[in-house]
């Protein structure tokens, strides 16, 4: 199974959009948000063929984002755990770098994903694998917006600049 990894899209419509058109490319059957959507209307291009999943982002003033992607998908709040093909996910926003490192050294997933930091990143810790797909370029972050895709069958993740 594909899943497509996105963060920190912060209201520009034309990334979300580039988003989107990304994991249907790449037949994403799950995509997973981890926060800073800010505003219900950014959360609506992801209503796609899919499973949907997201967190609370730092910037996420508005609380109809929760009541929107509870419309076509699963809303879990600060942080969630997920279950795809056997693997174990913990989705967190990523505001407390300390927290990112508790979920990935507690050894209870097999896939930690989180944002927050704008920078894409991955590494794989006493069999625990980080994955930050990046998020839109604001500094320090220099990098293009990028999304990222996690293969089950492969374990492998990919990297998508978009912007």
């Amino acid at each position: 199974m594909q899943i497509g990894i996105v963060s920190d899209t912060h209201d520009n419509a034309s990334q979300v959009e580039a988003a989107v058109e990304t994991f249907a490319d790449a037949g994403c059957e799950t995509v997973v948000h981890c926060g800073d959507f800010v505003a219900p209307f950014s959360v609506t291009p992801f209503d796609g063929d899919w499973s949907f999943y997201a967190v609370r982002g730092n910037n996420d003033g508005e609380w109809a984002v929760q009541s929107t992607v509870e419309e076509f998908g699963t809303y879990f709040g600060e942080m969630g755990e997920l279950t795809i093909d056997g693997y174990t996910l913990a989705v967190y926003h990523g505001t407390s770098g300390e927290i990112v490192d508790a979920l990935v050294e507690c050894g209870n997933y097999d896939y930690v994903l989180h944002g927050h930091t704008h920078e894409r990143g991955h590494e794989e810790r006493g069999g625990t694998e980080r994955i930050n797909p990046g998020g839109i370029s604001i500094p320090p972050a220099p990098e293009p917006f990028s999304v990222a895709t996690l293969s089950t069958a492969t374990g492998e993740v990919e990297f998508h600049e978009l912007g």
